[in-house]
């Protein structure tokens, strides 16, 4: 049962801070000076403290402030990104156009053709045009002489930059998908932390309880060693008066100390106890306090609350933190499968640019800077892929499949769990009422067995075994009205009802 974890959870933590005194005596001059919770603390303020300092819950919450920001990045994907590029680059050679001076052949107009034609030479006998022996072309009469030098450009260093614009338009889905995605992640770590929080108050009250407990079995052994302090004197006395044997007075005698033995062992794992209770509150362990039950009188009523609130399953899967967070567990693997559908889908976003450089390719590579802009639109179509991205939605899909069935898991155990809570709470009302009629019975032995042995008709043996009756009839009072109280609890926290964001403080 989970309350037994959480008790097995505190003795590993009592078990621990015995180690670590132990291991620390040779050092207790250097122990801080103890601070003080004034006045008498109730489990509320436990609770409040333990809210406000536990690093688990301080943990859960900067998983919630993660989410917040990852939400915040999602959104700014529908709105246009502005990027600027720039650099620098050395080139060991200059530009040139042609690899030599040209000497390009030009035409003149023809008044007779009314046409531009090239000017050749041709023979003054025939008027035929002169070829060239080399390449068998005319040969022309003129030519525009373009030296090599005039198309030659400085490109040894360049600067170049750019600032660019782009707009999603459509992107298969994708963009949407992530920001509900994002949402649903947020929320599920908020219901995680709610839940770490009800873990938190569950250990709380688990550690109050337990120093609560002590507390009374330190005030059960301090009177049980009275009830043997006086029993030994009275049987001391009737040895002097030879109405009692020497094996009479060792019998107490032994039972004397060993009750002296277990009270130091009842004080010990008090102070243990108060110290995971510090621990599990944040606070430094050697703080001292007076918890608000453990010297009440009313810490064993006569009676009992029993009523145990109607539920209806539903409502338990619908107030339950890690219930909800798996539901949204769920959403998220939806929605991140919806953004693996997207890489199998057309994407179109708008594009704009302003490209600067220098020299500049606008004005014959001249040492300035000089850019322009430039405006598109970009479409992406994925074709063929060997299967990856369809894959990948598989795997998505997968996923989401997975975490219906590990919330429909959740719920059948949160259905158990709930009924079992709720058994072991009415099992703990009638076993606390079977230890008050065993209490009842346990006193009236003991004052018969203390009247017998004062008028001589019982024995100092009859008088220890009833004194040890009533040690333990109010020792299994005790722990059964710690387990009512630990199993209301624990039915609380089963049906979602321990923890309460607008109520409970959860500040950091």
């Amino acid at each position: 049962m989970g309350h037994k974890r959480y008790n097995t959870t505190i003795r590993q933590c009592v078990t621990s801070l015995l180690a670590l005194c132990l291991g620390t005596g040779m050092f207790a001059q250097n122990v801080p000076e103890p601070t003080e919770l004034p006045g008498v603390t109730p489990l509320s303020t436990f609770r409040q403290l333990a809210l406000q300092n536990n690093k688990q819950l301080k943990i859960a919450r900067q998983r919630v402030r993660k989410s917040e920001y990852q939400s915040k990045e999602a959104l700014a994907a529908y709105l246009p990104a502005i990027d600027f590029n720039g650099g620098y680059l050395y080139n060991q050679r200059d530009l040139a156009i042609f690899d030599s001076d040209q000497m390009l052949p030009i035409k003149s107009f023809n008044l007779q053709t009314q046409k531009y034609e090239f000017d050749i030479v041709t023979n003054p006998v025939t008027h035929e045009p002169v070829l060239n022996p080399a390449t068998g072309q005319p040969i022309p009469a003129s030519v525009a002489y373009l030296p090599k030098e005039a198309m030659t450009y400085d490109i040894h260093n360049v600067f170049f930059g750019a600032i660019t614009l782009t707009q999603p338009i459509y992107m298969g889905g994708k963009i949407v998908a992530m920001n509900r995605l994002a949402h649903a992640a947020g929320q599920a770590a908020r219901e995680l932390e709610n839940a770490e929080a009800e873990n938190v108050i569950y250990a709380v009250d688990a550690a109050y309880w337990q120093v609560v407990s002590l507390k009374a079995k330190e005030r059960l052994a301090e009177s049980y060693v009275e009830l043997l302090d006086s029993l030994s004197r009275d049987v001391h006395l009737m040895l002097d008066a030879g109405v009692a044997t020497r094996s009479d007075v060792l019998s107490v005698d032994v039972k004397l100390n060993s009750a002296n033995v277990d009270l130091t062992k009842v004080k010990n794992g008090l102070v243990l106890s108060r110290m995971a209770l510090a621990q599990v509150c944040g606070l430094p362990v050697h703080t001292t306090f007076t918890l608000e039950d453990e010297n009440s009188d009313t810490t064993l009523p006569s009676s009992i609350d029993e009523s145990i609130d109607s539920y209806n399953i539903n409502d338990v899967y619908a107030t339950r933190p890690d219930l909800r967070a798996l539901e949204f567990a769920v959403k998220a693997a939806t929605e991140q499968k919806n953004a693996e559908r997207s890489s199998m889908l057309p994407k179109i976003a708008l594009i704009g640019s302003y490209e600067f450089s220098n020299p500049n390719m606008y004005d014959g590579f001249k040492k300035n800077f000089k850019g322009a802009f430039s405006v598109g639109a970009m479409v992406s179509i994925p074709i063929w892929h060997w299967g990856g991205n369809y894959n990948k939605y598989k795997a998505a899909q997968a996923d989401e499949i997975s975490r219906q069935l590990q919330l429909e898991d959740a719920r059948q155990l949160v259905d158990l769990q709930v009924n079992q809570a709720t058994f072991k709470t009415q099992e703990s009302f009638k076993t606390y009422h079977m230890t008050v009629t065993n209490l009842a019975k346990a006193d009236e032995n003991l004052r018969s067995a203390s009247l017998g042995f004062r008028e001589g008709v019982a024995t100092a043996d009859n008088v220890m075994e009833a004194q040890t009756a009533w040690l333990k009839a109010h020792s299994e009072q005790v722990d059964a009205l710690i387990e009512v109280e630990m199993c209301r609890t624990y039915l609380s926290k089963a049906l979602g009802t321990l923890y309460t964001p607008n109520t409970e403080s959860s500040n950091e």
